[in-house]
């Protein structure tokens, strides 16, 4: 099930539906009318509700089912307890889904801060993105072209338990009372991931077998054309379950989020690759080329137009990005590139290219090399517009005023840069600047809208 609330821009734990707990901490419950019984003679379940951020999936949230409609405005934060997690607001829905504002319904959502240390369901292992040569604790990062990560990258399964503390309120008066049964989530619901559809391509012509996430529009009609993103994950989500480009930050579950399919609507494909792709030898695997075989059977399968086909990625993604803008030069219309770079002697194809392209000032791998890019193209003729240190914690009116200021200079490239600092955080040092440099860059409206502007 979808979630129904909207991509905000912000810190590290940009992501998708954010909003604050204390809009929906209601008045102090009153004194219900009818009868009373235990709490947990009515509950019929508790469902885990997780939310996708720059810096990947977290466990935000637990839907406790009754059975009959709950009164939201009696329920406040001291309504529930959950082992070891910070309760940041509580109300009713009718749907075991996270909302804008409580509703009568027969569930109740007890909303957990994403910093709580039991948030986090992704980690990497070793933290660091890989390729592209940046500096990376990730064993993943070092692999070879062609070869499987050393370790892999985990994804946990959401589970709490929790406990009603205080009376609840049915839509009729009767009074639900705390017993003090502890209650274990049996269920999970994962906004925009759900979406998506987990498939395999076994490509005729290289013999690989490339697994794949594919989010088709919700009202797909095969006498339309639809545009179609292809979002690359870097190297450290190599190996990770097929599930791992859609948790692992916003690079592909930001463009199929109900906000963004209602203004863009659009496939969105999201490979899951088995081994290092391309490193800092340039020289990349067949599943470079099984790609583009994937991106042409998937036209050829549904109602995708072939002039409005885009690719994107973060580094190992973004440098796969600029590769197929130089060897497959017709397939796509525009490509934004994240934290990535390839060598500038072989750039000139991307003259007049449309491309965005984005880096952080302290990436010491991507940066120089985008700019080494840029030289190239410029020279080649190509207009670029050029927008230097952003702040990667702009609100998102900065962020909106400042994709206007470049986009109005009307250039085929967009070239903008995260000032140094503003991505890293307290660690610093450039394996950060890199990393950090995705989880703020999907969370800009702007570049998504101008992506969709573009056509071949």
């Amino acid at each position: 099930m979808s979630s129904r609330r909207a991509f905000i821009a912000g810190s590290v734990g940009t992501g998708i539906a954010v909003a604050g707990g204390a809009a929906y901490q209601a008045s102090a419950a009153t004194e219900g009318k009818g009868s009373s019984t235990a709490g947990r003679d009515h509950v019929q379940g508790a469902t885990a509700i997780t939310q996708v951020y720059g810096d990947g999936q977290k466990f935000v949230a637990v839907a406790v089912e009754y059975d009959h409609d709950v009164s939201s405005r009696h329920l406040t934060t001291s309504t529930f307890a959950v082992d070891g997690r910070t309760i940041t607001g509580v109300y009713a829905n009718d749907s075991a889904e996270r909302g804008d504002r409580g509703k009568n319904g027969r569930f109740v959502i007890v909303e957990l801060s994403p910093d709580d240390t039991g948030a986090a369901l992704w980690s990497t292992g070793g933290g660091g993105g890989g390729g592209g040569g940046t500096p990376t604790a990730s064993p993943t990062a070092s692999a070879s072209a062609g070869t499987a990560a050393q370790s892999g990258p985990t994804l946990r399964t959401p589970s709490a338990t929790v406990t009603q503390t205080g009376s609840v309120y049915t839509t009729t008066g009767r009074r639900y009372e705390p017993d003090g049964t502890a209650l274990t989530t049996d269920k999970v619901v994962n906004p925009v991931v759900d979406d998506f559809r987990q498939l395999t391509f076994d490509d005729p012509e290289t013999g690989e077998s490339l697994p794949y996430n594919l989010y088709v529009p919700r009202d797909y009609d095969p006498h339309k054309k639809y545009p179609l993103v292809l979002f690359m994950h870097d190297a450290s989500v190599v190996g990770a379950p097929v599930l791992g480009p859609l948790v692992q930050g916003l690079g592909a579950v930001v463009w199929a989020s109900p906000e963004d399919q209602a203004k863009h609507e659009c496939f969105v494909l999201a490979p899951q690759y088995p081994s290092v792709v391309v490193e800092d030898d340039y020289l990349p695997t067949d599943l470079f080329d099984t790609t583009i075989h994937l991106v042409e059977h998937l036209t050829d399968q549904y109602g995708i137009d072939p002039d409005r086909r885009y690719t994107t990625g973060q580094s190992m993604g973004a440098m796969m990005s600029l590769g197929f803008g130089i060897k497959y030069t017709d397939v796509f219309a525009a490509l934004y590139i994240v934290a990535g770079q390839w060598p500038a002697e072989q750039a000139s194809p991307l003259a007049g290219k449309k491309m965005w392209v984005h880096v952080s000032e302290g990436d010491t791998k991507a940066f120089p090399g985008e700019n080494a890019i840029m030289k190239v193209i410029k020279a080649e003729g190509t207009k670029i517009a050029t927008a230097a240190g952003w702040d990667a914690q702009f609100t998102q009116a900065e962020y909106a005023a400042a994709v206007r200021a470049i986009t109005s200079q009307k250039a085929p490239v967009q070239y903008t840069t995260f000032l140094k600092g503003t991505v890293a955080g307290s660690s610093g040092g450039a394996g950060s600047e890199h990393t950090g440099t995705w989880k703020y860059a999907y969370s800009i409206p702007g570049i998504r809208d101008w992506v969709f502007r573009q056509s071949r």
